[in-house]
C-alpha cells in the first residue's frame, strides 16, 4: 500500500479488525520509510455481477454507486453511513442468491426499498420517488398513503 504521505510502498500492519457484517477489514498501517500511520479497509470485490436496466442495457454492478444513491435518499435522516452499508451488502446478499451473474435493476431497487421502508419512510420516500420516476405529487400522494396503511391489508 502507498503512503499518502511520502508514497513510498514500504509498510507494515500495525492492527487488523474485521467489521461485524464480515465483510471488510481495517487495517492501521505504518510506513516504513517516513512512520507516518495511515488507515486502509478491505473490501470483498464482487466479480462478474452486471446490472441489466429497464431498456435492456448490461450494466457492471456498481456498489459505490448504489450506496450514494442511498446516501442521496437519506440526506439529513437519522441514518448513519454504517446502516447504509449494511442495508447494501443486505440487499446485495439476498440479490446475490437470487440471482447468479445477471441482476434486473428492478430487483436491486425494489430491494433497497423493502429495507429503507423499514428503517425511515421519509428516506424510502425520497428513494421511491426517483426509482419509481414519479411525474407528479399525485404519485407522491399516493406511497405516502401506502404507508399509512397497515402492512398486509389491502383495499
Amino acid at each position: 500500500m502507498r503512503c499518502p504521505k511520502c508514497t513510498s510502498i514500504e509498510d507494515k500492519v500495525i492492527d487488523s479488525r474485521i467489521s461485524k457484517e464480515g465483510n471488510t477489514i481495517r487495517r492501521r498501517r505504518e510506513c516504513m520509510e517516513c512512520t507516518h500511520r495511515f488507515t486502509t479497509t478491505e473490501t470483498l470485490v464482487r466479480d462478474g455481477i452486471v446490472v441489466i436496466k429497464r431498456d435492456g442495457r448490461r450494466e457492471e454492478f456498481d456498489r459505490e454507486k448504489l450506496i450514494r444513491a442511498v446516501r442521496a435518499a437519506c440526506h439529513k435522516r437519522p441514518i448513519d453511513l454504517e446502516q447504509i452499508t449494511m442495508l447494501v451488502e443486505d440487499v446485495i446478499d439476498a440479490l446475490e442468491a437470487q440471482y447468479e451473474t445477471e441482476i434486473p435493476s428492478h430487483a436491486v431497487g425494489e430491494g433497497v426499498m423493502q429495507r429503507l421502508r423499514n428503517i425511515d419512510q421519509v428516506a424510502y420516500v425520497r428513494f421511491a420517488s426517483v426509482y419509481k420516476e414519479f411525474r407528479d405529487v399525485s404519485e407522491f400522494m399516493h406511497e405516502i398513503s401506502a404507508l399509512a396503511k397497515p402492512k398486509g391489508k389491502t383495499p
